[in-house]
């Protein structure tokens, strides 16, 4: 099905991050490697979300009843998709039926304090216990997940001196993403931010991640918290896919 250019109202459906200036250090101090400070470079004047479509895909199936007939079904439809009004047709599928979450999402949410992180990177988890659930509908919730919980990783390691710094690489990373100046690898778009932005959890799957305090690898104790966004795995700097000391030995 094509991408239909309906408008949405035009409150509340553009992702237009503040404009701000990162503070400099007097006398150019540093705090070194540790450090990650975010200069707003990018000029930033907003990025249009407002294209409502609905996504479908269908297979067809050729059969033989004495002529050639073809049937069809509906394998994934989704109605009132938000994507970024310049992204391809293709783009639009993927995200849709690829990369939102399809369960678990909680229809009202609360933000979890806590001591020492910026407001805005607090996470959220369902308003109540009887909350219903469904599906992402929108890009602005993919895009605030990743970035959300990539910024709230970054604080908790100690990568921002400032909330200024936090907030630019938060908003810099939500712009890159809609207007597709970069992007992740899908284990990414499955995973990452489902934890901090939703709330959704599950068991441990085996996965192990580096504790940003010890230095240590840590087995998760969940699927998400700490979630496993990698595709691949190289061995070594003369990594090799098939021959001897490559991934394959890993089989």
């Amino acid at each position: 099905m094509k991408k239909r250019n309906d408008s949405l109202p035009e409150s509340d459906n553009s992702l237009e991050p503040e404009s701000r200036q990162t503070p400099g250090r007097a006398n150019g101090e540093t705090d070194g490697a540790d450090d990650l400070v975010t200069q707003a470079l990018m000029a930033r004047p907003g990025v249009s979300i407002r294209t409502r479509l609905t996504i479908g895909f269908l297979i067809i199936f050729f059969v033989a009843l004495g002529a050639t007939a073809v049937t069809w079904i509906i394998v994934f439809r989704l109605d009132e998709v938000e994507v970024p009004a310049g992204w391809s047709q293709v783009a639009s599928d993927v995200i849709a039926q690829k990369y939102f979450r399809k369960a678990g999402v909680p229809a009202r949410l609360r933000r979890v304090r806590e001591k020492g992180v910026p407001e805005f990177l607090w996470r959220s988890v369902p308003d109540g216990d009887d909350v219903e659930t469904g599906g992402e509908t929108s890009s602005k919730q993919v895009f605030d997940r990743l970035a959300g919980a990539w910024a709230y990783w970054g604080w908790k390691g100690g990568y921002f001196s400032t909330e200024e710094d936090a907030r630019a690489y938060y908003d810099e990373m939500r712009y890159m993403l809609a207007t597709q100046r970069a992007a992740p690898n899908s284990p990414q778009w499955f995973n990452t931010g489902l934890h901090w932005a939703y709330g959704i959890d599950g068991p441990s799957q085996g996965h192990h991640y580096v504790h940003y305090r010890t230095g240590k690898l840590v087995k998760s104790k969940s699927a998400y918290e700490h979630p496993q966004p990698h595709a691949c795995f190289i061995q070594s700097v003369q990594d090799d896919l098939v021959n001897e000391g490559g991934i394959m030995d890993l089989w």
